[in-house]
C-alpha cells in the first residue's frame, strides 16, 4: 500500500494560510496578546475592518491587505467574531473562535477575507479536534493526524505545480485538475470548513492528549511510490468507498479504490448494476460508520455532529408537488 515516514523539520515547519471568513462586509476581531502592525507594536483590544472602495478599511485608512504579526507564532492568539461553521450543513451556525498565529485581511471581489497564518503542527491540533472529538482514542487521533497532514501537504504540492504551470511554458494550466471549487480560495492554502478540513482554531483543543498525539506523529506522512498520498477521508459513509478518479480528479491512485467500507473480504456488490445498487441502498450492510452506539458516537464526534442520527442510512420524502 504505502509507507509512513518522518520528514525532518529542523526548524522549517511550514506555515499554512487558512481562510476563516470569506468575503464579508465587516469583520470584528480581538487581539488577545502581543501583535505588530507594519513593524510597530499594536495594543490588545477589540477592532473591526470593513470593505472599502479600494481595499480593507481599518481605523480610517485603506489597505490592499493588512497583516497583524504575532510576537510568538505558537503562543499569541486572536479571536474572530461570528465565524460561520458547518456551511450548508444541518448544524450551520456562527460562533466566536480563537486562533494562534498571524491574522491577515485581504480584499476580494465581494468583500474582505480573514486568513489565519499558522504553523503546520498547530493547525493539525485544531483539525483533529474539529473534524473528530478531542476525546477520541489515542490511535484514532494518531491516524487522523497522519492522514490530515498527508492530505494537506499533497494539496500544497499540487498548488506548487499549478503555479509553476502558470509561470512557465513547461506545464499547461489546462492540463492540471484541481479539486472541486478550488478556485474559490486561490489566495490561501485551505479553507476552514468541510470543503477542505475543519479547522476551528484553539476553540476545541480541549485535551492534553491532542498535543501528545501531534508530538508523537510530528512530521509523519503516508507515501506511495515516494510521493505523499492524497489521503481523502470521511467519517460518514454509505458503506462503500468510491474510486478516487470517479469523484475527485481523473487520476487512478491504487491506494484509493472502490471497495466495501468494512473489513477485507467483506461482500461488495456491483453497484453499477441497478438491482444490486437498489438492494444495497435499501438495506444496512455492515460498515465502519453503521453504528447507533451512543457511547462510541459521544467519544468520536463533537456535539454539533450528533444533532442528527443520520450517519448511514436515511430517508427524505417529497410530494409530487414539491418535486
Amino acid at each position: 500500500m504505502g509507507t509512513t515516514g518522518k520528514k525532518e523539520n529542523e526548524g522549517r515547519e511550514p506555515l499554512i494560510a487558512v481562510g476563516i471568513l470569506q468575503e464579508q462586509t465587516v469583520i470584528r476581531f480581538s487581539l488577545l496578546s502581543g501583535y505588530t502592525l507594519n513593524g510597530k507594536p499594536f495594543p490588545t483590544g477589540d477592532y473591526c475592518v470593513k470593505a472599502g472602495a479600494e481595499g480593507v478599511m481599518f481605523q480610517g485608512e485603506q489597505y490592499p491587505e493588512l497583516t497583524f504579526e504575532p510576537e510568538n507564532m505558537n503562543l499569541d492568539s486572536f479571536e474572530l467574531k461570528e465565524v460561520i461553521i458547518g456551511l450548508h450543513f444541518h448544524w450551520e451556525r456562527r460562533e466566536d473562535q480563537r486562533f494562534q498565529g498571524a491574522l491577515k485581511f485581504i480584499a476580494e471581489e465581494k468583500g474582505i477575507t480573514a486568513i489565519n497564518i499558522v504553523a503546520l503542527e498547530d493547525y493539525l491540533k485544531s483539525v483533529i479536534s474539529s473534524e473528530m472529538s478531542a476525546t477520541s482514542s489515542v490511535e484514532l487521533l494518531k491516524a487522523h493526524a497522519v492522514i490530515s497532514r498527508s492530505w494537506l501537504l499533497a494539496q500544497m504540492e499540487k498548488n506548487k505545480v499549478i503555479e509553476a504551470g502558470y509561470q512557465t511554458s513547461f506545464v499547461s494550466p489546462t492540463e492540471i485538475i484541481r479539486w472541486y471549487d478550488r478556485e474559490e480560495h486561490a489566495r490561501y492554502d485551505v479553507c476552514a470548513d468541510d470543503h477542505c478540513q475543519r479547522y476551528q482554531g484553539i476553540t476545541r483543543q480541549t485535551t492534553g492528549l491532542v498535543n501528545k498525539v501531534i508530538e508523537a506523529t510530528r512530521g509523519e506522512v503516508i507515501t506511495y511510490q515516494h510521493a505523499i498520498c492524497d489521503a481523502r477521508f470521511s467519517k460518514c459513509c454509505g458503506g462503500a468507498m468510491e474510486r478516487f478518479g470517479n469523484v475527485w480528479e481523473p487520476i487512478d491512485h491504487p491506494y484509493l479504490q472502490g471497495k466495501a467500507d468494512w473489513t477485507e473480504g467483506a461482500a461488495f456488490p456491483d453497484l453499477t448494476q441497478e438491482e444490486q445498487a437498489d438492494e444495497w441502498i435499501r438495506s444496512a450492510p455492515p460498515a465502519y460508520c453503521n453504528t447507533q452506539d451512543a457511547t462510541i458516537l459521544r467519544q468520536v464526534l463533537n456535539d454539533y455532529d450528533r444533532e442528527t442520527a443520520d450517519f448511514y442510512r436515511w430517508k427524505v420524502v417529497y410530494t409530487q408537488e414539491e418535486l
